[in-house]
């Protein structure tokens, strides 16, 4: 059996149980450590192993970033998968170390989930808003509509795209025609 096919087979057959739960946020998650758990009856089983490194790099405006590679190995043979997460250098409550632990569970997490093919539509992670919603349910500004015609008097009396942004979710030909009032 080929690396591939052993990589196949863990991931049609992974099952991981979303057991752990954010008070916070209120929804359930798996960890890197529970996707790892559920990989290690295969290991033997397949002859495989599996392995995470991680690298600290720097890649926006001095934003520390963490890549994390997960591979799966047959001793000959080897197949990567990598995420890149930020570390939230802001973060309140955390002191440094906290913070890029934090970063680093995740990019082992995703790293995981990329190489095993984890489907996390139905993950909280990949769903929870955190209370941002409101920004996703932004109602949409187009041109010909009332709402254009109180956003382009806006911009004529000085107000900000950045404005108009916040409240509307602006489209092209709107944002193209705001633009041409805004430099007048």
């Amino acid at each position: 059996m080929t690396l591939n096919e052993k990589l196949a087979t863990i991931q049609t057959k992974f099952k991981s149980k979303k057991s752990r739960f954010n008070s916070f946020g209120k929804y359930y998650f798996r960890s890197a450590e529970d996707i790892l758990e559920a990989t290690k009856p295969f290991l033997l089983e397949l002859g495989v192993s599996v392995t995470i490194n991680e690298e600290v790099i720097t890649l926006f405006d001095s934003v520390p970033m963490i890549e994390s590679t997960a591979t799966i190995s047959d001793g000959e043979v080897s197949i990567s998968a990598k995420a890149i997460v930020g570390v939230d250098l802001g973060q309140k409550g955390m002191q440094v170390p906290q913070q890029f632990g934090s970063a680093s569970s995740y990019g082992k997490k995703y790293a995981l989930g990329n190489l095993f093919l984890i489907d996390d539509t139905q993950d909280s992670d990949a769903s929870n808003d955190h209370g941002k919603s409101a920004a996703k349910s932004k109602p949409m500004l187009d041109i010909n509509t009332d709402a254009f015609k109180k956003a382009v008097e806006y911009i004529k009396a000085g107000g900000t795209m950045n404005a108009i942004n916040t409240k509307y979710k602006v489209s092209i030909p709107a944002k193209a025609q705001l633009k041409k009032y805004e430099q007048d």
